[in-house]
């Protein structure tokens, strides 16, 4: 008789233990589907490792004598150093393939030493005299209070960032045996409460097939490497470990965000042919990248795309982008721990350029304080809600050295290639008037240095605040383009913070007052005779594209992987259809209502 698909799939790695009646414990697990955020797409089968540290939260609290307080203190800094050398280790030995993403993993080191973590843990062994697991146990519970008062992404995301730094502390000082992902020497997919970047860069792309996690979401540091990997991932599970057991045999499904474990056979079956169906469609996607992105009544869009470092842009290249419509510059002064240089962002930009030219690259000017915060700058802005605060071209206008600097070196790129200059956060007249002048005090002080630059470029103004939607035609009477930043959109127009589980699900890009301001920005820029794109996430879902399409939008950028597929949808889409189907999407009031007509009516095409 033949092995059923689970024995085939357990052959070679686990014994299946067989009950008095003969049958298989195992074969007799009842399936359980559990619905979490897909990271990183893809389909992969296989058996499930746990990646268990639960001992890191089994301590005690005892007191120490004042004469006890140096030598705990001392033990808490051994510790620190033990943790801080072994991730070093990490990053030192880093695979080729993810060495576009050390900027994380640096990150990570630099916290090591965070005087939110490091000092104050030192700081309450001496006031509290408790012992130094249980002062930094105290610590990272109150670091996580105090960011969930807050929701500015960035500061989300951070507090993760400090308390996957803080179990590393915590393995070296109680003495526990961490579990190293780098040494799994057979063919499984990891289940864990949560992943560090750490952890995911150590992962063998021959022997780790996915992995999913209770914890985290897809724009998490980890979910960011799972992509880079590109293998399977699903974040966000909340309960996943309790209900998986090492050797079950586990789906991960990164296109649905969903993990099955132990699927019936007929589920097997049919995701089987689901990956293979997959895979073979990503290459053919791949191979028919780099042809146009037409309409079947013949528009032509120009697909761009979103990256934020330099080495992104063989991915740019490689998935068929027709440029760049959005460069993060904010990562280089992130990365370099002080505000670079003219010179040094000078050589950065026309690097980008001259590898990408004749294509165009947007630079979009410093956006930071908001969802990114310069740990060197973080002690001089103290702010309650930084989201609402001193951030991207509110802060440039507040420092007029650093932003003079930073057009300096971007017109100084310009003269060797294809550049177009896009201000972050406009959110009035002012703003943008403002940014004019010190562009003049910019090209003023090239001259007078007389250096090779390029002034004459295209400026652009990221519509992604309620207010410059309402003054839309106002602000294109001085500018050259629109870019509609999505996710900053949507937060602000809904007032929602998308990572907070208590209210993400009012994060809908299909929320008809999101649609409603895109059709006024794009309504605002044809009747000035500006461009306008969209550079947002909502850009990059498949899902969007008949409304994005019926709005009149034809240049979209997003992340380089989702290219070949938004270019397969758009040759199977009639522009003149989807205009019509926005005109009926536009009268509707609920979600519901918008989600039910784009199935109906575009599912086929979506499905397959």
């Amino acid at each position: 008789m033949g092995k059923s698909r689970k024995e085939q799939i357990q052959k070679g790695h686990t014994v299946i233990k067989s009950n008095c009646n003969g049958s298989s414990d195992i074969l007799n697990k009842k399936e359980i589907i559990i619905k979490g955020i897909g990271a990183s797409p893809g389909i992969c089968i296989g058996k499930a490792y746990i990646v268990d540290r639960e001992g890191v939260n089994l301590i005690k609290r005892y007191p120490i004598l004042e004469a006890e307080i140096p030598f705990e203190i001392n033990r808490f800094k051994n510790a620190v150093k033990r943790a801080s050398d072994e991730h070093a280790y990490i990053i030192d030995s880093l695979n080729s393939y993810l060495s576009d993403q050390l900027d994380i993993l640096e990150a990570h080191l630099a916290l090591f030493k965070d005087k939110m973590l490091y000092q104050k843990t030192i700081d309450t062994i001496k006031t509290d005299k408790i012992n130094a697991e249980w002062a930094l146990k105290k610590v990272v519970r109150q670091v996580k209070l105090m960011f969930m008062k807050v929701s500015d992404p960035y500061l989300k995301s951070r507090v993760t960032d400090i308390v996957q730094v803080s179990e590393q502390v915590m393995r070296n000082l109680i003495g526990a045996q961490d579990i190293k992902i780098s040494d799994i020497n057979k063919r499984v997919i990891l289940v864990a409460h949560d992943l560090s970047p750490a952890d995911t860069s150590q992962i063998q792309l021959e022997l780790i097939k996915g992995f999913v996690t209770d914890l985290g979401g897809r724009d998490s540091h980890t979910g960011i490497i799972a992509k880079a990997l590109g293998i399977p991932a699903v974040m966000g599970l909340g309960n996943a470990t309790h209900k998986v057991e090492n050797d079950d045999i586990v789906i991960v499904d990164g296109l649905s965000g969903l993990l099955i474990v132990n699927p019936e056979e007929d589920t097997l079956f049919a995701y089987e042919e689901r990956g293979s169906l997959y895979e073979i469609q990503r290459a053919i996607r791949a191979r028919e990248s780099h042809l146009p992105a037409t309409t079947l009544d013949g528009t032509t869009f120009e697909l761009m795309a979103n990256i934020e470092l330099v080495e992104e842009v063989v991915s740019v290249r490689d998935n068929g982008a027709k440029g760049i419509g959005l460069f993060r510059t904010e990562f280089l002064y992130i990365d370099l721990k002080r505000f670079p240089s003219e010179e040094e962002l000078f050589e950065k930009y026309k690097e980008v350029v001259e590898l990408l030219a004749p294509m165009s690259v947007t630079f979009r000017t410093l956006d930071i304080h908001g969802d990114k915060v310069l740990p060197y700058m973080a002690a001089n802005i103290d702010e309650e809600n930084p989201a609402l605060g001193l951030r991207a071209i509110r802060f440039c206008l507040k420092r007029p050295e650093i932003f003079i600097t930073q057009i300096k070196a971007i017109f100084r790129a310009a003269a060797f290639g294809n550049i177009k200059l896009l201000i972050p956060m406009i959110s009035c007249v002012e703003e943008i008037i403002s940014v004019k002048q010190i562009i003049k005090l910019a090209i003023d002080e090239l001259k007078e240095e007389q250096k090779l630059f390029n002034g004459d470029i295209p400026l652009g103004i990221m519509i992604e605040v309620p207010s410059a939607v309402i003054i839309a035609e106002e602000l294109a009477n001085h500018v050259d383009f629109f870019s509609i930043g999505t996710n900053d959109l949507i937060q602000y127009s809904m007032a929602i913070d998308r990572r907070n589980r208590q209210v993400a699900h009012l994060y809908n890009p299909m929320n008809p007052a999101v649609i409603r301001m895109i059709k006024m920005v794009v309504d605002a820029a044809h009747s000035k005779n500006i461009g306008v794109a969209m550079c947002g996430e909502m850009a990059g879902e498949p899902f969007n594209l008949p409304v994005l399409m019926g709005l009149g939008l034809t240049e979209l950028s997003m992340n380089p992987m989702a290219i070949p597929v938004i270019r397969e949808m758009v040759t199977r889409l009639d522009t003149n259809e989807t205009k019509e189907f926005v005109n009926r999407v536009i009268q509707m009031g609920q979600v519901s209502e918008i989600v039910t007509l784009v199935n109906e009516q575009y599912g086929k095409v979506l499905s397959d």
